[in-house]
Order: structure tokens, then sequence, then C-alpha cells
């Protein structure tokens, strides 16, 4: 993936010095619950991240990433990492899979892998930087004959450059898999030279083959996008087929009941949430499908920062709908059991006529303005449920959470029926829908992050470092509204 996010002149300035990851461990690494994984090592991040499923084991391959994206002159000096499970809970991680040997490679970028007749095989992009300081990218593969776990390069490296329309520097990201007839594919992200409009060149390169090895081009799948898309993934699901792919990290989707479209565009992108770079999926026992995404972390570690490359990674399990959209929930396998704790007193401000709180239920009727109702006391770290029932149209409905007071109320966790959103302080995301009737609402605030599903289809998650507050608001603004069922969690910190 090429670098969408805020890379400061100070970080550029590191690159100079910044070489190739040799020293990560994995034998130190968090074994359990993978959720927001990164390296131990301070200044390792995780990357775009590459799921597979075999025979009963789920690999994770990411990139290894020290610096967000400074490494080697700031072409990355990205390599291949692993890590696997057999039911989800329990990770084993390994040295790098895919590494950097040649002074040319600057880059192992993101890619896939296929295992065929008893082999893995991985194909990925290599970064290269010429002589005279121009950079283009060309693809490579490896081979590997111990199930994945590392991988030997194959020659010809590389095996294919960028078609002459497609931009050298913007040919990356290999997506191979197998039809039914037995042919192999790859859809490479590329952006033509000269598009039919200015500024709408990025496609797939699309290239078939008999044996993985010799390759010829046939027609793109998908043309005319805005940048190039990235990282693409490709699957057939309960008679859909999938095409996904990252403009400036943000993925989206189409669907057809054919294999190459025409495709549909869906009503909903539920893979776009700003803190969710570049999902890529993999299949999973009992038909389910798990995406997995990397979260970037904020430049300086501040609030209102913006993102920078490289970051944690983010698991979630997509949910199919009967017409084909798409939608995701949180995977329950990623997060360690919790503890119910014992809700702390619902507070009522002493003067208000527009709220009660009776038998577990947490009634807020304000037409005319805005009602408040708190809980105090709270651990940073938790997990909170709930159930809304709006009784009425309403203008937004949500949290306060980490607050110290009514001054400093802390993180904004707002929906809107209106609008179809739904914001976690300052992001957000769109076409969320059935906010009009009963909700069910799980957050999760674990150090840095705050993360929400709605209804078990629409997920949100931001990464916010500041504010630490104990105290929870709940509000309704323009309407009323009835909040029941509410569950709070916690954890062992030993655990996670």
């Amino acid at each position: 993936m090429r670098v969408k996010l805020l890379l400061s002149l100070t970080l550029f300035a590191m690159s100079i010095s910044a070489q190739v990851v040799k020293d990560y461990n994995p034998a130190i690494q968090r074994t359990t619950n993978l959720q927001y994984f990164k390296p131990v090592e301070n200044r390792l991040f995780t990357g775009d991240c590459m799921p597979y499923y075999h025979e009963g084991t789920f690999y994770i391959y990411w990139l290894l990433d020290e610096g967000h994206h400074a490494g080697l002159g700031g072409l990355g000096g990205h390599q291949w990492a692993l890590s696997t499970s057999k039911d989800l809970v329990e990770w084993k991680h390994y040295p790098v899979a895919v590494g950097i040997d040649e002074d040319w490679e600057k880059s192992i970028c993101t890619g896939s892998v296929i295992a065929d007749k008893g082999k893995f095989y991985a194909f990925y992009s290599t970064r290269v930087q010429d002589n005279d300081g121009k950079v283009h990218e060309q693809l490579s593969y490896a081979m590997s004959e111990d199930g994945g776990v590392s991988f030997a390069k194959q020659a010809p490296n590389p095996f294919y450059y960028a078609p002459e329309e497609c931009v050298s520097r913007d040919f990356r990201d290999p997506k191979v898999f197998k039809d039914d007839k037995g042919a192999y594919h790859l859809f490479i992200s590329g952006y033509k030279k000269e598009p039919e409009l200015e500024g709408f060149g990025g496609y797939l390169v699309h290239l078939i083959s008999t044996n993985l090895k010799d390759w010829k081009e046939v027609t793109s799948p998908l043309t005319g996008q805005v940048a190039t898309p990235e990282c693409s993934d490709y699957f057939h699901w309960n008679g859909w087929y999938y095409l996904l792919y990252s403009i400036g990290g943000d993925t989206y989707y189409v669907k057809s009941r054919k294999p190459y479209g025409p495709w549909e565009y869906p009503t909903t992108q539920a893979f776009v949430e700003s803190w969710a770079s570049v999902y890529k999926t993999a299949e999973y026992k009992d038909n389910r499908r798990i995406a997995v995404a990397y979260m970037p972390c904020r430049s300086n570690n501040k609030d209102f920062d913006g993102p920078i490359w490289g970051g944690n990674m983010l698991l979630r399990e997509v949910v199919q709908e009967p017409d084909g959209t798409l939608n995701t929930k949180f995977l329950s396998e990623s997060l360690p059991a919790m503890t119910l704790i014992q809700m702390p007193e619902v507070e009522i401000p002493a003067d208000s006529k527009t709220v009660s709180y009776s038998n577990g239920k947490l009634t807020l009727n304000s037409p005319n303005g805005t009602s408040v109702a708190s809980l105090s006391e709270l651990p940073v770290n938790y997990r909170i449920t709930m159930k809304i029932k709006p009784l009425t149209n309403y203008d937004e409905i949500g949290l306060f959470v980490r607050a110290t007071d009514s001054r400093d109320r802390g993180y904004k966790v707002e929906l809107n029926a209106n609008k179809e959103s739904a914001f976690i302080y300052n992001t957000g995301i769109n076409t969320v829908k059935n906010l009009r009737g009963e909700i069910t609402l799980d957050l999760i605030l674990k150090d840095e992050f705050i993360d929400m599903n709605i209804n078990g289809k629409r997920s949100i998650i931001n990464r916010l470092p500041e504010k630490k507050g104990h105290k929870l608001f709940f509000f309704l603004k323009n309407g009323s509204a009835e909040i029941k069922d509410i569950k709070i969690s916690q954890w062992s910190n030993d655990i996670w």
C-alpha cells in the first residue's frame, strides 16, 4: 500500500538512517487475544495484513514496520511477518517469512498467498529505486515447502513488470486466486498513464496463468478509480462474488453474481472505517469470513494529530446479508473473557424533569433540549453494552466516555438516525441503517482505542490517547428514548 497517511518531515529525516528490521523477536509477543496487536518492541508496528486460511490454520501475514514507513530511505523496508492460529484464540508467531535479502529490495510490499499441490506460493510486489533515484514496483514470488512458514524466492525475480499503459510506481499488491476451472489469476493495483478522464486512472491489472509461472494480461475487472485501488481482495461466498479494494486506506467493495462483474455498488460500505486501513479477508471454518486491517498511529500521539503509517492489528467478523451486502461485527475469539462488574449508581441531575431510572431502565425525555444522566468511578478500560429504544424521532443520542465532569466531558459517542451516521469523537461512519428501531450498542474502551459495534453489523474505531476520566454521561437531544440492559465488563490486565 502506498503511504496515504501523514508522514512528517521529521520522519523522512529519520529515514536516512533507518534500515531493515533484523531483531524482531517472535518469542516475546502476545499469544492470546490478537485484537489490537502490535509487536512488543516499542519501535516496531504492524502494517498491511494478509489473512489466509488453509486446512484448519488461520494465517495472518503482515508487514513488519519500523519508523512508520521510514525504512530504507522512506521506501518502507518492510518484510512479511507471520502469525497463525487454529482457533483464533491462541496464536503462534514466527520469524520473518519473506524478507529483504538484496540491496535492490527496498520493501517487500503487500501481496497474497495460495496453497497449491502441497506448496505455498507468496506473490508480492518489490519496491525498487533505480540509480537515477526513480522508484518503481515489480512483481516477485516465493515458494514454501514447510506449510507457509518460510519462503524461498523464485527465479526469475522479478517475474513481471508494469504493463506499458501502467505507471511503474503504482504496480503492486497482487491478489492471487484459483478459479473453478483450475486457472490462476492475479489482480494487481495499477494506475493508467493516460486515463480516459484525468484523475480517474486507477485500475486493476488482471493476469492469468495455468502454472503460476507464465502469465498473460487479460481484461481488467475494475477501472476508472480516483486513485490506485490498493490491496485488492477477491472471493466467492454463498453465490456472490466480491471484489475489495482500498482508496487512500479506506476499503470499498463491489458484488456480483458473476465472477468478474458487472459489479453492483452496495448501498453501504461497512469496511470504510477511518482508523481501519486496507481490510483484507479470508474464509474460516463453518462458512465464516474474517477481515483483518491495521490501525495507523497518530503522529504525535495526540487526539487531533493525523495518522501515520503502521500501528496495530484489527480483526472483524464479516456478516453477509441475504442481498449480498456485507457488514462487520466484533470477532468474539479475538477478545478475552471478561467479568461483569456491578454498575455504579445512575446519577440524575437534581432538578431534572426529563430523566428517570427504574428497574434497570433509563428513560430520557427531552423534546425541547438535552437530557443527561451519568455513571461515576468506572475503570479506564472496560466494555459496556446496552439496548437503546427510541420512542420518537431524535437529533442525537449517545454517550460521553472517559469524562471527568460536565466541563471535561470526555469523548462523544453519537448516533444520528436522520443522518444515518455514527461518531466516536472526531471520526465517523455513514449509511448506518436501522437507527430508529431498537439499537444494540457494544462499546470497548482499551488503552487508546475506543471500538464500537452497532446492531452486530456496523463497526467504528478511533484512536484517542489523551483522556482517561472515570465518568460516563448518557445523553439525548430533542427526542425520547429508553436505555436498558446496561452491562459493564472488565478484564485482567495480565490477560489483555
